[in-house]
């Protein structure tokens, strides 16, 4: 190798080579935004998204007129009667909510076979159901709490009512399902909302907050009609 000259090569190429710098990785503290610019020239000027809460009071204060807590508006016109007031319930005993049907980890216990479905939140799960006199069906089974929460009534007095009829029978059911087949926008969670406005459950907001619409226009009407009838007489003269 000597004679060949590949010794005295190999020697050069050595002292040629530069020594590698190794680089210590940085750390970013996940306590500590980074400041490091975008990689993309198109978000480099963009304004930095902010991830905090909005302040739901500010929300709720705003939303105090009565239509507006409902998410959207439906494809029809939601209207109540003074019947479908009469058919809404109440109940003066108290009801304590996340407990029934629920284990002592706070999540709710899910059973396949001894569990019954809850026609508003369509969970099959332990817990109290009602009885529907009149369809004698699973649409007539309601949970405790989403009994109290969207109808105002307790599901222990419910049950010794041999005579009680389930909201979907009544006409008043707000489910979802129930709501988007009459042409309604669903109610979303709207129970925290409504408690704080003073009205007893979901069904009680609906309905009295459509009946007030509807009998303000109903008060308007004769009016217009005097007033219609009034231009008739006039054009005879």
């Amino acid at each position: 190798m000597r004679k060949l000259g590949i010794f005295d090569m190999s020697l050069k190429l050595k002292s040629i080579r530069t020594p590698t710098v190794r680089k210590t990785p940085q750390r970013f503290s996940p306590l500590q935004p980074s400041e490091s610019s975008r990689r993309s020239s198109r978000l480099q000027n963009g304004t930095p998204v902010s991830y905090s809460e909005v302040d739901l009071s500010k929300i709720d204060k705003s939303l105090e007129g009565g239509h507006h807590l409902l998410r959207g508006e439906g494809s029809k016109p939601e209207i109540y009667t003074e019947e479908h007031e009469k058919l809404s319930g109440t109940t003066d005993l108290s009801w304590t909510f996340f407990v029934d049907g629920y284990g002592n980890d706070g999540k709710r216990i899910y059973d396949p076979v001894k569990g019954k479905t809850c026609h508003q939140c369509r969970q099959k799960t332990l817990g109290q159901r009602t009885h529907c006199s009149k369809c004698q069906m699973v649409q007539g089974q309601f949970c405790g709490d989403c009994l109290y929460m969207r109808y105002g009534e307790h599901v222990l007095e419910v049950k010794k009512n041999p005579d009680w009829i389930c909201p979907p029978c009544r006409g008043i059911c707000n489910c979802s399902l129930c709501r988007q087949a009459k042409g309604w926008a669903p109610t979303g969670a709207l129970y925290r909302k409504i408690a704080r406005l003073g009205y007893k459950s979901v069904a009680h907001y609906l309905i009295q907050t459509h009946r007030a619409s509807v009998s303000s226009e109903n008060n308007s009407a004769p009016v217009a009609a005097k007033r219609l009838l009034l231009s008739q007489i006039w054009k005879v003269q």
